[in-house]
């Protein structure tokens, strides 16, 4: 688990792959070793206090580099908010992500329909729907129509919002590059590991991590 300059969720983020069973470990956004771990989370929060564009320096980081590497060897890497922002920003995943079309803060609970099968997902079935909470002012996933037909027909987008909450192309929430191993949302899955929380469908996402 990354933790950058602005990062504000990373307790949580290691709390929640506790949670599903796995060995957090944290690692520092200026180092370029990624200390031999078996998956990669980069949480949510403010890097660099979102100057340029969210996610826009902190991409430039040293543990970046080693990220991609990882990416690229087929590595797991789950990006949540913030974390999104900088795999978009890096050129690991597709799109960018805009400030929300009513050009206010969100906070609450959100319903995703599950758009393709994915071991992100575990046994969640296509038109299933989980709960997860988000909370961002700049959470509108962009992408130009073309092409977008082919990230949805190679299995890409997994994530759809159930009703339109910040302007995201087509409501997406949640997407992996082409081979399936680098996933981005906005959505907070560390928020619903706990059913204290109302929701425990976070697991899911962040169990792929310890299961990796």
């Amino acid at each position: 688990m990354i933790t950058f300059l602005g990062s504000l969720d990373d307790r949580d983020a290691l709390r929640a792959v506790e949670v599903v069973g796995g060995e957090a470990v944290p690692l520092w956004h200026g180092a370029a070793d990624l200390q031999g771990v078996d998956a990669v989370l980069l949480p949510g929060g403010f890097s660099y206090g979102d100057h340029l564009r969210c996610g826009a320096l902190a991409r430039f980081t040293p543990i970046m580099g080693a990220v991609a590497e990882f990416a690229a060897a087929g590595g797991s890497v789950l990006g949540i908010c913030n974390g999104f922002q900088i795999l978009c920003e890096a050129g690991l995943l597709p799109g960018v992500l805009t400030p929300n079309h009513t050009r206010r803060f969100i906070c609450r609970d959100v319903d995703l329909v599950v758009q393709a099968e994915s071991p992100w997902l575990g046994d969640r079935p296509v038109g299933a729907s989980i709960t997860v909470p988000i909370k961002h002012g700049d959470g509108a996933w962009f992408h130009p129509e073309e092409g977008l037909d082919a990230l949805e027909a190679n299995g890409q987008i997994l994530l759809r919002y159930a009703e339109d909450v910040n302007g995201a192309t087509d409501r997406v929430a949640c997407v992996t590059n082409a081979a399936g191993n680098v996933c981005g949302l906005m959505p907070h899955p560390e928020h619903a590991v706990d059913p204290l929380l109302g929701s425990i469908d976070g697991r899911l996402l962040v169990g792929r991590l310890a299961a990796a």
